[in-house]
């Protein structure tokens, strides 16, 4: 069978092109064209966050969208009847990454569903998305042959892990799902509880639904406001500039720190979470529906009544600023982001010297009206609010100070909300 690239990617961007041919290209070049098996390619989007950081796994509100950095994945699949008659399943996998270009082969068996031993740490993101799958199947056997291309930057906080399991499930729905199956807010939703199941159970990391959930659904113009409770969201258009002076940009800044959600201090976070949630139940309330006042009823130590205090502040701060996005009351909407980042500096620690630094040359710069750490922290990236006639001016700016300050070369880049994962057909 003949996959035609141009076809299949004809209304996507150029990016979205170029990393579609590479995969292609290295599928072609590790694994057997002419192999039995449907060719399919899914593409899924990394994403910044607003506002609304480290409250996702405690049922808040979380802002994000997605960017045009993206994971594509390219390959062939099919799924056949187990000829052993067993009525369980099983998956075979053989991948190859851009980032690791050699082909790694496991099996998974649903009767023994667990993380792979012995092979590269990449693949176990992979091998949880496709056993969520396999729960579902009976009696059949999943092969799979797909090579991998991402741009998403490693550990910076745009959830390129989230990315990779997102496309990876995309392109499994296109051989266990009945055929033209549509695509739905619901499918997408589903599809984004899989893969953070995966990374539970995979990859060892507690984390919450934000990144999975809009990799999955994200709207192209909008925002999403994701009740991380319900697992339902709305989407939020930023108002329309009055005039071109008027018009404002969202400028990301990679401080080239890099972060590892699976180890260090991101789970004692999630611990520290519980405690509190644990004290809030004598009152009746959870950190999603407390306030700050509420929080002075119960008894804490000093360290988690401060993250506690974060995250109520916060779900208050993100809340607010679905507002005021719809009114175009940007002054506002960089208070909150402003708010936001002092709270995760000092409240809730996961924030670190460079970002830090960042944070403060753009909060000072002309034409800027918030700026803060965006994503699970302990470095990565940062997200400012900025008037578009002044985002040259911001970029050149940064990179030049936090060049003397650091001699590291910072990435910046400006963005808009783009659309979440699809196939490419």
């Amino acid at each position: 069978m003949t996959f035609v690239l141009e076809e299949a990617v004809g209304d996507e961007s150029e990016m979205v092109c170029e990393l579609a041919q590479s995969a292609k290209e290295l599928f072609e070049k590790s694994f057997d064209a002419a192999k039995e098996g449907e060719l399919k390619a899914a593409v899924a989007p990394g994403r910044v966050n607003l506002i609304g950081e480290h409250v996702d796994y405690t049922g808040g509100w979380v802002l994000p969208f997605a960017i045009h950095f993206s994971t594509v994945v390219y390959g062939r699949g099919r799924v056949v009847q187990d000829s052993s008659g067993n009525n369980g399943s099983k998956a075979q996998c053989r991948i190859v990454s851009t980032h690791y270009p050699h082909v790694v082969e496991f099996t998974l068996d649903k009767s023994d569903l667990k993380p792979l031993e012995d092979k590269p740490k990449w693949a176990n993101y992979v091998a949880g998305c496709v056993a969520q799958y396999l729960k579902d199947m009976s009696g059949t056997v999943l092969e799979l042959e797909f090579a991998v291309c991402g741009n998403v930057p490693l550990g910076s906080g745009l959830s390129s892990s989230a990315s990779l399991e997102v496309a990876v499930a995309t392109f499994v729905e296109c051989f266990v799902l009945p055929p033209n199956t549509p695509t739905s807010k619901e499918r997408a939703i589903v599809r984004a509880l899989k893969c953070q199941k995966s990374e539970h159970d995979f990859c060892n990391t507690p984390c919450g639904i934000m990144d999975q959930y809009v990799s999955s659904a994200a709207l192209p113009g909008s925002l999403l406001l994701i009740d991380c409770l319900t697992n339902d969201y709305e989407p939020v258009v930023m108002a329309a500039p009055s005039s071109p002076e008027n018009a404002v940009k969202m400028v990301v800044i990679n401080s080239m720190v890099s972060h590892d959600n699976a180890g260090g201090e991101y789970p004692v976070r999630v611990r520290q979470c519980q405690v509190a949630e644990d004290a809030l139940k004598g009152i009746g309330k959870t950190l999603r529906t407390a306030t700050l006042e509420d929080l002075q009823t119960i008894t804490l130590d000093d360290l988690t009544m401060r993250r506690a205090k974060h995250a109520v502040s916060e779900n208050a701060r993100t809340r607010e600023a679905r507002r005021v996005l719809e009114l175009g009351d940007w002054t506002r909407l960089g208070q909150l982001m402003n708010g936001s980042h002092e709270s995760m500096r000092d409240d809730y620690e996961v924030s670190c010297e460079e970002i830090d630094f960042l944070v403060k040359v753009a909060q000072s710069f002309d034409g800027v009206y918030g700026s803060r750490l965006t994503g699970g922290g302990f470095g990565g990236c940062t997200v400012t609010l900025c008037q578009e006639k002044h985002v040259e001016a911001l970029m050149d700016h940064i990179k030049k100070e936090y060049k003397a300050a650091y001699n590291i070369e910072c990435e910046c880049f400006e963005t808009v909300p783009g659309k979440g994962a699809r196939e490419l057909k």
